[in-house]
């Protein structure tokens, strides 16, 4: 196996907590229903489309800022991913205490072109600041300071983040009726998927916690 690619058990954590944050409600999946309820599916395709490009662009951002990190600065590394644990702890709290339904927009005015709704979701995952902190706090948690391949590491990370978005992303377009009837008219359906993104990401921080603390 290539050294760039990570430990098997590396992989299935990291496709397990990308699994779980893809389908727990956001602003992002409320935009894409919201697109394709009001103006059809090649709209809600636009939207996932433009989201899929600003998590590129963040994975990219996130994998190279760290790669210089730990070439300039190792001991910083230890320190961002204490900081990045506590943050992972302090997203599982904020999703056991979400208790409101998903809003979705209304249809308004003209039909919007296919690129307004592109940009529109580019915009949504680029400008905002929660998934820019997610990056960076997150992607360090699957490498090791003394690894010589993490910066090739991090990019398969990233691969494997998009690779497994895509489908449930665009599951969301095609399911997007049925969906937005689901998350925003059932309280229980949302606390269910707060409730297990809470649960996994509150085992990553303590398991790193604890792993850190032993070094």
């Amino acid at each position: 196996m290539p050294e760039f690619i990570p430990d098997i058990s590396v992989l299935l954590a990291f496709g397990a907590a990308t699994f779980i944050l893809a389908v727990t409600p956001g602003p992002d999946m409320a935009y894409f229903i919201s697109r394709t309820i009001n103006y059809g599916k090649s709209h809600g395709v636009a939207a996932v489309l433009g989201a899929l490009t600003g998590l590129f662009a963040h994975t990219l951002l996130a994998a190279f800022g760290i790669s210089v990190l730990l070439a300039l600065a190792p001991s910083a590394f230890f320190v961002l991913k204490i900081i990045g644990a506590l943050y992972l702890f302090w997203l599982a709290i904020q999703a056991l205490r979400a208790t409101g339904t998903m809003t979705l927009q209304n249809k308004t005015g003209r039909p919007p072109t296919l690129a307004q709704s592109y940009f529109t979701g580019l915009g949504i995952n680029l400008t905002n600041p929660k998934i820019v902190l997610f990056f960076v706090t997150f992607l360090p948690q699957f490498v090791s300071s003394n690894d010589p391949h993490a910066s090739g590491k991090l990019l398969f990370l990233g691969a494997e983040f998009l690779i497994i978005s895509i489908p449930i992303v665009l599951g969301v377009v095609v399911m997007a009726g049925w969906l937005g009837h689901v998350l925003v008219n059932s309280i229980k359906a949302q606390r269910a998927l707060n409730w297990s993104f809470a649960a996994v990401f509150a085992s990553f921080a303590i398991a790193i916690l604890t792993l850190e603390g032993k070094r």
